[in-house]
C-alpha cells in the first residue's frame, strides 16, 4: 500500500512539472509576440524558471523515493 502511494506522489510531481514548464513556455511565447524586442530577456528568464521547476520536481521525486 505504501509503495503505490509513493508512486502516485512521484507521478503527480512529474505531471506538475510538465504542466508548469508548458505554462511557462506558453506565456513566454505570448510575451515575445507582444514585445519582440525583448526576446533575449524573456528567453533567459524562461530557461531559468524551467530549470527551477525541474529542480523542484527532482527533489520531490527523490524525497518520495527515499521515504518509500
Amino acid at each position: 500500500m505504501g509503495g503505490s502511494i509513493v508512486a502516485i506522489g512521484m507521478g503527480l510531481a512529474v505531471i506538475g512539472a510538465g504542466l508548469g514548464i508548458g505554462w511557462i513556455g506558453a506565456k513566454a511565447m505570448e510575451s515575445i509576440a507582444r514585445q519582440p524586442e525583448a526576446v533575449g530577456d524573456i528567453r533567459s528568464n524562461m530557461i531559468l524558471m524551467a530549470a527551477f521547476i525541474e529542480g523542484a520536481a527532482l527533489i520531490a521525486i527523490l524525497l518520495a523515493f527515499l521515504v518509500a
